[in-house]
């Protein structure tokens, strides 16, 4: 009976990290999108994030079956526990990296290219995805952390981002439109770090009981 179980629980983890993988692919072709004003991309991500809702559902059965049908220890419990939540600020983060996309359509091919703190949004939200995700597979407290720790990045970056975004207004009143929609995008990748960080505390619950955020 516990094999079965480990196998089940290798399957979610697996599963994790595929859902993680379509959240980190999602979050770099909107980036990319944005920079190349590529249309066709953006599409793209709106239609990854279908594919990660439908993940989510899956693995939200497959941690049901677990709790249901297994008897798990109490580590075990908070480990799916925790996947569960995960699975929601995935899904958030999934949603995120479509509402950006559906932005860029509405840019006239316009590429974000007077506020570049955007893009470093963007590859440091991705990677506190990636580290959160494998901290979760390999039970890794630092690594955690680390990706807790990268959000003060995303953060700071935010705020040069509005700065600038508020100058672009200033000197160029007609590009106000433009400015803001650039804006809303900053602050949608700052939310995906936000849900990073989440996913990484439900990662140190997981291994130690105990949940920062609580």
């Amino acid at each position: 009976m516990r094999s079965r179980f480990d196998e089940q629980l290798v399957m979610l983890n697996k599963e994790l990290t595929q859902m993680g993988a379509m959240c980190e692919e999602a979050i770099a072709d909107a980036s990319k999108a944005l920079t190349m004003g590529d249309i066709k991309l953006a599409d793209k991500v709106l239609s990854l994030d279908g594919e990660i809702n439908r993940m989510e559902r899956t693995i939200e059965t497959l941690c049901l079956k677990l709790l249901l049908q297994q008897q798990p220890v109490a580590r075990d419990l908070r480990q799916i526990s925790a996947a569960l939540k995960m699975i929601t600020d995935m899904e958030r983060i999934g949603t995120q990296a479509a509402d950006i996309a559906e932005i860029i359509t509405f840019l006239d091919g316009r590429t974000g290219g007077e506020c570049e703190q955007i893009r470093f949004m963007a590859d440091a939200a991705s990677q506190m995805v990636t580290e959160s995700i494998d901290a979760f597979v390999k039970q890794d407290v630092v690594l955690a952390g680390a990706a807790i720790d990268r959000d003060d990045v995303v953060d700071d970056l935010f705020l040069q981002a509005k700065s600038s975004l508020i100058k672009l207004i200033a000197e160029k009143p007609t590009d106000g439109g433009y400015a803001l929609d650039l804006l809303m995008i900053a602050k949608y990748f700052e939310r995906i770090g936000d849900h990073a960080v989440n996913i990484a505390e439900w990662v140190a619950f997981s291994a130690t009981g105990e949940h920062k955020g609580a």
